[in-house]
């Protein structure tokens, strides 16, 4: 009757190990540019579980904070970055707090 277990262990095991790598399969990742007193793009619409990445390419210091204070990032120096995972669906806006005119949307679906 022991013979009988280990099969149906090592199978669940198998099957549990597929199903991890089939899920860090769907995450993906996003850059975004903030060059010239912009974020680029403007709209990003990615899958939830997505990273995205902002990387500040201005001399001047952004931030990246979310309009509903979701997330913030610390003041972005020259090619510094900031990275967010967004696990749920909606609209994310955001804006540079330290330059409010620079705004920009993460549309998670």
């Amino acid at each position: 009757m022991k013979t009988r277990a280990w099969p149906a262990v090592i199978v669940a095991g198998i099957v549990l190990t597929g199903l991890t790598a089939a899920h860090a399969a769907e995450r993906s990742a996003v850059a975004v540019s903030v060059q010239e007193f912009k974020f680029a793009p403007p709209v990003l619409t990615v899958p939830a579980g997505t990273t995205v990445t902002w990387t500040n390419h201005d001399e001047e210091t952004h931030t990246v904070t979310s309009a509903t204070g979701a997330f913030a990032s610390a003041g972005l120096g020259h090619e510094e970055g900031f990275s967010e995972i967004f696990t749920r669906p909606g609209r994310y806006e955001y804006f540079c707090a330290l330059h409010p005119h620079m705004k920009a949307t993460v549309i998670v679906r």
